[in-house]
């Protein structure tokens, strides 16, 4: 399971070769760190998606008509942007510029010739970074904007580079998967174990907002069709082709058996995860 959809990009080796990561024992349960394979089998998957996490377009018009206040011509920070979906979704509903940062320069490169084929090459800038420190001038957005990426880098570490990125008043809009229950299955536990340890619930993150300088300004969760329509229907179509495509190559299929534990996880067990979209406003 890859929480919040988009496995941490920061956790991908920057060169890919044949050198497997040695396995390690978590909890007294062998468990195998990925490898270059799994790595080279999870850009082609992911990648290839329209988007690397869930979400919508209704979800970011409802994420935005929680941002009272915003200027009519904002200035908007898209981190860990991806390929770009929501970035083009933001464009279409604000008027401002969007400077969209993602440590992957696959994804940068497609985003930009996205952009430049819709001619929007003068108000989105794609951009190589790391979201932990981008480089852009601090207190110089009104709106930063982050779907399923912030955990990546924890999130009280993402919550004070997000504030200093805004200007006073800004608004900071991001979704993160939270448990809706203290009970999960292991089954469902385990799986978001090696990405998000520290997963919590919607409460954990608002108290955290709070602690971190923020004025919560709304959330809800992010509807089963956000999920399935635009993320998971497209990534099981793209793995059943995979499977067709390394027919007979016996790590490849066990790769996309573990990349299709995350679809499998929420059509098993929705009660107990959802991705909630949080707002709040720099105080």
């Amino acid at each position: 399971m890859f929480a919040n959809g988009w496995f941490s990009l920061r956790n991908v080796p920057r060169t890919l070769d044949t050198t497997d990561v040695p396995v390690i024992s978590e909890g007294g349960r062998a468990m195998s760190e990925p490898t270059s394979r799994f790595w080279q089998l999870f850009l082609e998957l992911f990648e290839s998606l329209p988007r690397q996490g869930p979400g919508n377009r209704a979800c970011v018009e409802r994420a935005l008509g929680l941002c009272d206040g915003l200027p009519p011509f904002p200035k908007v920070a898209d981190l860990g942007c991806g390929v770009g979906g929501q970035t083009l979704h933001l464009a279409e509903m604000t008027r401002g510029t969007i400077v969209a940062v993602d440590l992957h320069e696959p994804s940068i490169s497609r985003l930009r010739e996205t952009v430049l084929s819709l001619g929007l090459s003068e108000r989105i800038f794609p951009m190589v970074a790391d979201m932990a420190d981008t480089g852009l001038p601090r207190e110089s957005f009104d709106l930063v904007w982050s779907e399923g990426a912030l955990y990546s880098i924890g999130m009280e570490q993402a919550l004070s580079v997000c504030r200093g990125l805004l200007r006073p008043g800004g608004f900071l809009a991001f979704t993160d998967a939270v448990w809706l229950r203290d009970d999960p299955p292991a089954e469902v536990r385990e799986s978001f174990e090696l990405d998000y340890p520290s997963m919590g619930r919607t409460a954990d993150i608002l108290v955290l907002l709070e602690k971190s300088g923020f004025s919560p300004a709304g959330h809800f969760s992010l509807p089963d069709e956000a999920c399935w329509t635009d993320f998971y229907t497209p990534m099981e179509k793209r793995i059943c082709e995979m499977r067709k495509q390394y027919e007979g190559d016996e790590d490849a299929l066990a790769v996309l058996d573990r990349l299709a534990l995350e679809p499998e996880m929420r059509r098993k067990y929705p009660e107990y995860f959802a991705y909630e979209f949080f707002t709040a406003r720099r105080t």
